[in-house]
């Protein structure tokens, strides 16, 4: 009989609560074996769990990784890493747009941020999108 685990020491091994991986398991993220009522989780459940957590890190969601996972397609499943990596450019310009807006009221003396030249500058970009800005 091939080594397994139970719930308690497959969660322990990944430092999850047992009900986390019940959650996983009612979404259809993991099909443990059954050995007398109770879950059994082997080898392959260990690289599943690993997975969804690696999947999870890069952003996904539990609906979009159990889609990737169930997919055989690889037209499918790219479709799939497309939307996700659009929706991470997306992120990624507006956590751009936060840091930039940060850092320019962090090298910001004026009292009132809002007399700022560098702020101003911004605000005219998204006033008049760089329109009739010197204007003013």
């Amino acid at each position: 009989m091939k080594s397994t685990l139970g719930i308690g020491d497959l969660a322990a091994r990944f430092g999850l609560a047992t009900h986390v991986l019940r959650h996983w398991e009612s979404m259809g993220l993991l099909v443990p074996e059954r050995v007398s009522g109770r879950r059994r989780y082997g080898t392959d459940d260990l690289y599943r769990v690993a997975t969804i957590m690696l999947a999870k890190d890069a952003g996904l969601g539990l609906e979009a990784i159990r889609e990737m996972l169930d997919t055989n397609d690889p037209q499918a499943r790219r479709q799939i890493m497309r939307r996700r990596r659009d929706e991470l450019h997306q992120r990624i310009a507006k956590l751009q747009t936060s840091l930039e807006l940060i850092e320019g009221a962090l090298d910001c003396d004026h009292a009132d941020l809002a007399s700022c030249p560098h702020f101003q500058a911004e605000l005219d970009e998204r006033v008049f999108g760089g329109r009739f800005a010197a204007e003013t």
